[in-house]
């Protein structure tokens, strides 16, 4: 942001202006303004530098990290490499147990794409009750965890002691983590969220980093009953206040956004962000469109998230199938990425951004030509695709049929359909040759 309100282009923007295929100075006045990030911690040494706003294509974080259940290294790691092959664009560790330094160390080392952060887990993990978190502790663990690379840190700066009593009437209450864990440490020492009060500190050491925040939701709904309160609308508008305050220190912000909230209120929300928040990118978590699916809610929040990412959302957080009920594993990471990765995609498409239609004519041109290999390589998971085909196709011949194993050979539309097309091809050197016809068929 600094460089980029200088009118300087870096070679962090040029290169995401590349890799999005737009102009350089587009990416440099969006990040002047504040509307686009560039999530790159300097010690982060093998990033390929990426962006996230408006004004470029929908991305999709994912979340991984152990709990204080299971602590595996190796795991997440396959994880990261699981979610990576699937298209995350960025990538969140989580994790509350175990070695947790040893395991955000090997993942930045082996990530070529943004990692972040909620810091706040750490510091609980280390001093193991929140009645004996110093409030320096909170400060402290911002400036190791920028040490050791990590791109954007979510915190909960908009937590604040007077917005408590707006959750008094929730059925689910404080859904966040470290939503929760503020709360509870603001009543324990009667004071005022340490990360809002310290704010200047905060963004000393994002700035001396290269840290993005990302402006944690605390007081997100966590049911649809609860969406749209004045709770989170309270705590968005704080969160507002902070971005500018961070902007007029050159250090970028995007904004996390509802997790669980009906479909006709999705755009409402959108628009809400960008108007309180400045543009910032709005980063969302699904949202959830409905309570009643435990075990498939990479699809209730897909659904959401397509409709965030058409109303204006830069980023989507993935839902895995696992979401409220255990730890995803691995499968569970390809699920979540895959649903989103399709909602990103239909809302890039929704938004007429250029090219985004491209690969879905390519694929539509293929299946019409009963390419299936081609099929299968413009596929969002094409190990998926050529499994499926071939459970019931699986010889190397019918990856030249001119049928699947839905309709067979005589039932396919499209095979069919080559009669319409030599048809159509008569009529045109019908007209050509200046034949007349009253219709296409005549008595």
């Amino acid at each position: 942001m600094h460089y980029a309100r200088k009118g300087v282009v870096t070679e962090e923007m040029a290169h995401v202006a590349a890799r999005e295929r737009v102009d350089a100075a587009l990416v440099r006045d969006e990040v002047a303004r504040g509307r686009l990030v560039v999530p790159a911690n300097v010690h982060h040494t093998n990033l390929e530098p990426m962006g996230i706003g408006i004004a470029l294509a929908c991305k999709v974080n994912a979340n991984i990290g152990n709990s204080a259940v299971t602590s595996d290294v190796e795991g997440e790691l396959h994880k990261l490499k699981v979610a990576i092959k699937y298209g995350a664009d960025t990538v969140m560790d989580l994790s509350t147990g175990g070695d947790i330094d040893r395991i955000r160390g090997a993942i930045l080392q082996s990530s070529p794409v943004p990692i972040g952060t909620v810091p706040v887990y750490q510091v609980l993990k280390e001093r193991k009750k929140v009645s004996d978190i110093r409030e320096d502790d909170f400060i402290d663990m911002l400036e190791h965890q920028a040490e050791q690379g990590v791109d954007y840190f979510t915190i909960h700066a908009g937590v604040l002691s007077e917005y408590l009593p707006l959750v008094q009437h929730r059925i689910t209450g404080i859904v966040s983590r470290g939503g929760s864990i503020m709360a509870q440490w603001m009543i324990e020492n009667k004071k005022e969220n340490p990360y809002f009060v310290h704010w200047d500190k905060v963004l000393e050491i994002c700035a001396r980093h290269d840290v993005t925040i990302s402006a944690g939701d605390g007081l997100r709904p966590g049911c649809l009953a609860d969406a749209s309160d004045a709770a989170q609308f309270a705590e968005l508008k704080t969160l507002g206040e902070l971005t500018t305050r961070a902007w007029a220190k050159d250090v970028q912000v995007m904004i996390e956004g509802p997790g669980h909230v009906p479909f006709d209120q999705i755009e409402m929300n959108v628009k809400k962000e960008m108007e309180l928040c400045h543009e910032a990118p709005f980063y969302v978590l699904g949202p959830l469109v409905t309570d009643i699916a435990p075990g498939y809610d990479h699809i209730t929040s897909a659904i959401g998230a397509t409709m965030a990412g058409t109303a204006g959302a830069a980023m989507l957080c993935y839902v895995t199938p696992k979401e409220h009920l255990g730890l995803p594993d691995e499968n569970d990471v390809r699920a979540g990425l895959v649903a989103y990765k399709i909602a990103a995609h239909a809302a890039d498409v929704a938004r007429h951004r250029p090219g985004a239609r491209d690969r879905d004519d390519a694929l539509s041109r293929a299946r019409y030509a009963f390419d299936w290999n081609e099929q299968f390589r413009l596929s969002l998971d094409p190990e998926m695709a050529r499994s499926m085909h071939d459970e019931t196709l699986p010889d190397e011949y019918f990856k030249s049929a001119e049928f699947c194993s839905m309709c067979g050979p005589k039932f396919c539309s499209m095979h069919i359909n080559r009669a319409v097309e030599e048809f159509n091809k008569e009529l045109e050197a019908d007209r050509k040759a200046g034949k007349r016809t009253l219709g296409v068929f005549t008595p």
